[in-house]
């Protein structure tokens, strides 16, 4: 199963919740427009990595975090047309419950 959500204009707090959580990957000067979340098994989210930066011109980056689950989720960043885009292919293509295989 994989989660889906979508952080339109992402406040400057939930940007440095995000580069610290991912190795700081992006710079202090990224500010995209959106921040899309996807959340799922480390295989559907390497599928989700490649679908998303093969249909737009967005940038990808995991963050990392600690609970039971060992959670696994996606930053998918970029213009809001191009993060949408992405995150409704990934809704589509992306997944083993959708069959990408």
């Amino acid at each position: 199963m994989i989660d889906i959500r979508i952080i339109k204009a992402p406040s400057a707090g939930t940007m440095n919740i995000i580069r610290s959580r991912s190795g700081a990957r992006w710079g202090e000067d990224f500010s995209p427009a959106a921040v899309g979340l996807v959340q799922g098994k480390l295989i559907d989210m390497v599928v989700a990595s490649d679908i998303a930066e093969k249909t737009a011109g967005v940038r990808v980056t995991d963050v990392r975090g600690s609970c039971p689950q060992n959670m696994v989720l996606l930053a998918i960043a970029g213009d809001t047309a191009e993060v949408v885009e992405c995150l409704g292919r990934i809704e589509k293509e992306g997944g083993e419950a959708n069959g990408y295989r």
